[in-house]
């Protein structure tokens, strides 16, 4: 029963982003929505993580918190390429994009404008292309394996921050909120039988 309603759960909170992404058809559709998911999730650790932790790092030779945001960004900006969409941003600027520290309420919207630039190179590649040939770093690879690592890799990065903001005791905003409406129907559930005594 955990199971069923776990996968339950789940299924509703992908509801949100996959019907957002039914306005582009087949696999690209499918991608645009699993990257929104873990995208909206990034977006809300984002807001949830007090700004004084964005240089918060677990041990000194990894990423900073703002870093973990802004490497996500360099990627929506940057794997697009592969597929043939060039980033506003020069080749420079998004390598060392990782690097920096920047004010929170920037990182916040930066991350905003890459999934909606991810999005659209996505949505704007046609499906007579995604078999087309492109090299990724040295690699031969169709235009739709360079859009699955795009998708991928917002998913990879969700976990880290899930557990980068855990290691500062935030709980993740989807989580507070399944917790605030479980404590409610087991409230609710209390008072009904109170009641009934």
């Amino acid at each position: 029963m955990r199971r069923w309603l776990a996968a339950a759960a789940l299924a509703a909170l992908l509801v949100p982003a996959w019907a957002s992404a039914q306005d582009v058809a087949g696999i690209r559709g499918e991608m645009i929505a699993s990257m929104k998911d873990a995208g909206t999730k990034i977006q809300e650790l984002a807001t949830a993580i007090p700004d004084g932790k964005y240089t918060w790092k677990p041990s000194k030779d990894v990423r900073s918190t703002g870093q973990v945001f802004l490497h996500v960004v360099q990627a929506n900006y940057m794997l697009p390429s592969f597929f043939g969409v060039q980033p506003t941003m020069t080749k420079d600027e998004l390598i060392k994009l990782d690097s920096q520290t920047m004010e929170p309420a920037k990182i916040r919207q930066m991350l905003k404008e890459s999934y909606e630039w991810a999005a659209k190179a996505i949505t704007d590649t046609p499906d007579a292309e995604l078999d087309t040939q492109t090299e990724f770093f040295g690699m031969k690879m169709t235009k739709r394996a360079a859009m699955l690592i795009l998708t991928s890799h917002s998913h990879e990065h969700l976990g880290q921050l899930i557990a980068y903001a855990r290691s500062n005791n935030i709980v993740p905003p989807w989580t507070a909120r399944e917790q605030a409406e479980q404590k409610k129907k087991n409230d609710d559930k209390k008072a009904a039988e109170k009641t009934g005594k």
